[in-house]
């Protein structure tokens, strides 16, 4: 087995944080359909960012960051999720 370095440990403690941030608030959303109280461009730049950082674990050399992507994929799912539902409660369900 090969030594985790704290480069490594760090990413891994990121990943998880991250997940567990976004999580919630996705369930939450789906759940309730509630999303009055969602700031619409903090959603719409978090999910750009973590594409954006979906982009760099892929492009980064000689190997992809496969816990960068995966991470970001969770997180950009959980906040397009949020922000469709926010779109749809603000402009087509209100008018």
């Amino acid at each position: 087995m090969e030594n985790i370095t704290f480069y490594e440990i760090c990413g891994m403690m990121a990943s998880i944080c991250m997940i567990l941030g976004y999580l919630p608030q996705a369930i939450r959303t789906i759940r309730t359909r509630k999303t009055d109280d969602i700031a619409l461009p903090t959603f719409l730049m978090m999910g750009v960012g973590a594409i954006f950082f979906m982009l760099q674990g892929i492009l980064h050399k000689p190997d992809i960051i496969w816990s960068l992507f995966i991470t970001n994929l969770i997180t950009a799912t959980c906040s397009c999720i949020v922000f469709g539902i926010k779109i749809y409660n603000d402009y087509f369900k209100k008018n």
